[in-house]
């Protein structure tokens, strides 16, 4: 039996410290930390923390609590554009330096977040990161089964 990411890391404090660490950056990220309507961080770490956990193989609060993690859908109703995801990029860079992790720990986790976080980009609109005025990513367009009028037909396949 292997020993899941989340232990061989050292379990939730090592969590508690990467969160603790990212969200120390967040905090004055003029372009960041609209995201968080709460005044105080607490609630955003505290998911941040779960969701983490449960993703290496840690407890299932996450899941109990929150559901399915459904990650895109969640930050659906912010403007992720490349500016916002570089920044939450190098905030976690430096939480993640703070670990002091071994090499393939460290590589492993990092390669991770920046998979998620390129995932989370939803606009490339310069609009940062925060609520839209519709709940809508930037990006959204509106959704019909036909198509618009003087549309061109696409071309035949060959039979």
């Amino acid at each position: 039996m292997s020993i899941p990411f989340y232990d061989e890391v050292g379990g939730h404090e090592t969590f508690v410290r990467l969160v603790d660490a990212f969200y120390r950056g967040v905090a004055d990220d003029e372009v960041l930390r609209p995201m968080y309507p709460e005044a105080d961080l607490a609630p955003a770490k505290e998911r941040l923390t779960l969701f983490l956990e449960q993703y290496w193989g840690g407890p299932g609060t996450y899941s109990q609590q929150r559901g399915h993690p459904r990650l895109r859908m969640r930050h659906a109703g912010f403007h992720v554009d490349p500016d916002a995801r570089d920044r939450w990029l190098a905030h976690m860079r430096t939480a993640v330096d703070e670990l002091e992790l071994p090499p393939l720990h460290e590589a492993t986790l990092w390669d991770y977040l920046q998979r998620a976080a390129f995932a989370m980009v939803n606009t490339f609109e310069p609009s940062g990161i925060g609520p839209s005025a519709d709940g809508l990513g930037a990006a959204s367009l509106p959704v019909s089964s036909s198509p618009p009028p003087n549309a061109v037909p696409p071309p035949s396949a060959p039979h």
